[in-house]
């Protein structure tokens, strides 16, 4: 330590906080962040608290609020790695938005949070602009959030996020496993690849490959890094415009993230009911086989980690079934809801309940 500096004293700036930079940052995101708001916000940007006016909810006759929250995981290495931080937002809005949706509910507001080493002002605003973005397409106002600088425990270039995000739903309109009957249709809608789930074996994959981000895919028509981080779909918009006009086609959702199809669809099916998926439905993005083949993923891992090209499952009527298709973009019939016999129980790809859930049954099939 130097006598200027020991007759300064420790300041916070020393101890790694940039003050200035956080201020500076703010500024930055100021407008992306402001489109996000209606009339419902109330008061001024960067308060305390975000406000929202919900007299709407005088209208319900009995109203349910769904909350959810989440974060992306370790795809931000990608996009820390790449140093491109404007697409990260949707797949944070993705992962807690398109949660309350799933239940039937209409997302309202949203928050985030960000923990990085240090402040740098362009790459907090363009990880909060892609935030506001994606909460623009959602139809969801972006109300309040907090970036925090952590000198000593992230490194300088590190970050992290996490949001979460508010709704309402009409006691009467809940979507669930209580809709769900033998005899639904199973509707699958299309990822835009890997969203932001099993990046962790996605690392160890490449890691252990020896593969740079940099490296071009002819199988991809770009590199590496540019495929893995394609953004998250966010299904909210148009799913809420589904609900919306035909409001008795949707018995439930399935949003698959984090355990793969068959677990996720197992968690919003009733006890004694089975969905069977067929593989021959749809044509698996090349991302994954390509992962897979590299990392000699078993198929089962690849199944239970990954979306394999299914983001969305819709449990429709099946004499709404042709008007949800023709309703939204790229849809198509994944399987059917029939009554679970148990015969198939023995099976390796089939999953019983899921995430605390002693719900029904799922499994794919060729």
């Amino acid at each position: 330590m130097t006598e200027d500096s020991a007759a300064q004293g420790t300041t916070y700036a020393s101890a790694g906080v940039d003050v200035e930079a956080g201020d500076r940052a703010v500024e930055l995101m100021k407008a992306a962040v402001s489109a996000t708001h209606g009339p419902n916000v109330v008061g001024d940007f960067g308060g305390f608290a975000g406000l929202f006016d919900v007299s709407m909810l005088k209208d319900y006759e009995r109203p349910q609020l769904a909350a959810s929250t989440d974060g992306v995981g370790t795809k931000v290495a990608i996009a820390q790695a790449l140093d491109i931080h404007h697409t990260i937002g949707f797949d944070l809005v993705g992962m807690v938005v398109d949660d309350i949706v799933v239940c039937g509910a209409t997302p309202l507001i949203m928050t985030d949070y960000i923990a990085c080493g240090r402040v740098v002002p362009e790459r907090i605003a363009d990880i909060v602009r892609g935030i506001a973005e994606a909460c623009a397409s959602a139809g969801v106002a972006l109300v309040g959030g907090e970036t925090a600088e952590h000198p000593g425990l992230l490194g300088v270039d590190e970050y992290d996020v996490a949001g979460a995000a508010t709704g309402v739903v009409e006691a009467s309109r809940v979507l669930g496993a209580h809709r769900v009957s033998a005899g639904d249709v199973l509707v699958g809608l299309p990822s835009s690849g890997l969203h932001s789930n099993g990046y962790s074996l996605v690392r160890r994959i490449i890691a252990d490959a020896g593969w740079g981000l940099d490296r071009e895919v002819p199988e991809f028509g770009r590199t590496l890094g540019e495929e893995i981080l394609v953004p998250t779909t966010v299904y909210s918009g148009p799913l809420l415009e589904l609900l919306a006009a035909q409001p008795d086609a949707v018995h439930a959702m399935s949003h698959v993230t984090g355990g793969g199809l068959s677990a996720n669809i197992a968690r919003v099916l009733p006890q004694g009911l089975l969905a069977t998926m067929r593989r021959s439905t749809w044509t698996v993005p090349a991302v994954f086989d390509v992962l897979g083949e590299l990392g000699s993923v078993p198929r089962i891992d690849r199944e239970r980690t990954w979306n394999l090209g299914v983001g969305m499952v819709l449990v429709v009527d099946r004499e709404s079934v042709d008007a949800v298709l023709a309703a939204v973009d790229g849809a198509w019939v994944l399987g059917e809801v029939t009554a679970d016999d148990r015969a198939l129980a023995g099976d390796e790809y089939y999953v019983q309940g899921a995430k605390g859930v002693d719900g029904g049954a799922a499994i794919l099939l060729d």
